[in-house]
C-alpha cells in the first residue's frame, strides 16, 4: 500500500504502510544497520519517528466513506515510553482516540516480531489545511501536499 502523501524522510527509512482506514494505521519497518545505535538495537529516535508517523496516519485515515482526511497534520505533543530494545522487524499500530475540528488525539505501539511491546506513545496532532506561504516557498510544496 502506498503512503497517501510523499514524505522523503519516511521513504529513506523504508517504512511500509500496511493499514490506513477507520481511524487506524499500521506501518512495518525492517531496520538496517544505519538505524541502529551503539548497542546494535534500533535507535530510539527511529522508534519515535515510527510512532509519530503511524499516529499521524491514524489521524488522517479514511473514514467510513473511504476518503482520507484532506488536511495535513503536524505533531503538537508526543509522549513515548520504551519497554524493551527494538530488534528485527518492527510493526507500529496506531488509532485515533478522539478528534475535534482542529485536533486529533492518538495512541500507538511498536511491537517486535514476537509481538513483544517495544514502545508505546500518545500524541496530539493539529489539522492544517495548507502550509504557511514561507514554508511552501522553501520546500516547493503545494497546499495539497
Amino acid at each position: 500500500m502506498q503512503f497517501p502523501v510523499r514524505i522523503p524522510f519516511v521513504e529513506s527509512l523504508g517504512f511500509e504502510l500496511v493499514r490506513f482506514e477507520d481511524g487506524e494505521a499500521t506501518i512495518r519497518f525492517e531496520p538496517r544497520e544505519e538505524h541502529l545505535n551503539s548497542w546494535s538495537v534500533v535507535h530510539g529516535g527511529v522508534t519515535m519517528t515510527l510512532l509519530d508517523v503511524v499516529m499521524a496516519h491514524a489521524a488522517r485515515s479514511p473514514n467510513a466513506g473511504g476518503l482520507p482526511d484532506s488536511r495535513g497534520v503536524v505533531t503538537v505533543e508526543m509522549k513515548t515510553s520504551f519497554m524493551r530494545p527494538g530488534l528485527g522487524r518492527l510493526t507500529a499500530h496506531a488509532k485515533l482516540l478522539h478528534q475535534s475540528s482542529t485536533m486529533a488525539f492518538c495512541e500507538g505501539a511498536v511491537v517486535d516480531e514476537d509481538e513483544q511491546l517495544v514502545a508505546h506513545a500518545t500524541g496530539t496532532f493539529k489539522y492544517l489545511r495548507k502550509l504557511p506561504l514561507g514554508l511552501r516557498e522553501i520546500t516547493g510544496l503545494n497546499a495539497s501536499d
